[in-house]
């Protein structure tokens, strides 16, 4: 009986995203390309709670990962569910590869799922350094320095490409999602830096919409630059008001930021809206049952 209680209690404690877990795991295994699959952060050290995303290393054989990588979307699209194209991630650590943030719904609620991928070459030596939970590991087979160059390559390229207007765009809704949990946690010093990420996503925003050949570095010239027509005006507007609220947001303040830059894009790169209607639809609904 005592097995039986136990074996209860461990299952009703389980975290939520387990069944979430597994089943992208299952998606990922599935192909050849991937050679190892590891999950790190609060899931893999035990301390998750309902607000915690589903962190995955994934290695894939080097002279794949191009391909593997370019090709990502569409399996999280048709295979998982995802909301959205993933968001180049800006925050994590370099790790020697590429990260990218899905989101993905699952059992009436929006999920972050953060994925890092690296060449196989690198699987091993991470795990070494970087505090993980192993899911698979296969013999990727020997890999040559000329197909480790071509994924250090890739890799470099890939952070490198300029993003464009619905990249940002998808930039602002997933630092939406990651900032209302740092609220939720009263985890005030991370929610500040994302904030103020959010802050600067919108200012690229304005400048790859308005001002895609800029010669000038960050937020230097912006006026010159961008007010010179009432649509750029009406963008700094929008800059101005994000830039002139509360250090630390509360909720209601990252919605309405939201929506302020769905009506900047509207206004200034609508074709960065085209195919994602639905999407924002179901974003929008996610959100409020937050």
């Amino acid at each position: 009986m005592s097995t039986l209680q136990l074996a209860a209690l461990t299952y009703a404690n389980r975290p939520a995203q387990l069944p979430l877990l597994s089943r992208l795991a299952e998606i990922l295994a599935a192909s050849p390309a991937v050679t190892h699959l590891m999950v790190r952060g609060s899931l893999a050290h035990g301390t998750a709670d309902r607000l915690s995303d589903v962190d995955f290393v994934v290695g894939v054989h080097d002279a794949q990962l191009p391909a593997f990588v370019e090709a990502l979307d569409d399996l999280m699209s048709v295979e998982a569910g995802a909301l959205l194209p993933g968001w180049r991630d800006t925050i994590v650590a370099d790790l020697g590869g590429v990260g990218l943030v899905f989101l993905v719904p699952d059992d009436g609620h929006l999920h972050q799922i953060d994925m890092y991928l690296v060449p196989a070459s690198h699987a091993p030596g991470l795990r070494a350094t970087v505090s993980t939970a192993l899911l698979l590991e296969r013999e990727p087979g020997p890999v040559t320095p000329e197909e480790n160059a071509v994924a250090a390559r890739f890799a470099a390229e890939f952070l490198a490409r300029p993003r464009t207007c619905a990249e940002l765009l998808i930039e602002h809704l997933v630092l939406a999602v990651l900032l209302h949990k740092r609220i939720k946690r009263g985890q005030r010093f991370i929610a500040y830096s994302e904030w103020h990420r959010l802050h600067t996503a919108t200012k690229d925003l304005i400048k790859a919409a308005l001002a895609p050949t800029s010669r000038f570095w960050g937020w230097y010239q912006l006026g010159e630059e961008i007010a010179v027509t009432p649509i750029g005006r009406a963008c700094l507007g929008d800059l101005e008001v994000a830039i002139s609220g509360p250090a630390v947001p509360v909720a209601a303040d990252v919605d309405a930021a939201v929506e302020r830059t769905l009506a900047l894009v509207e206004r200034a790169c609508p074709e960065a809206l085209a195919g994602l209607g639905t999407a924002i639809a179901a974003y929008r609904t996610y959100q409020e049952l937050v």
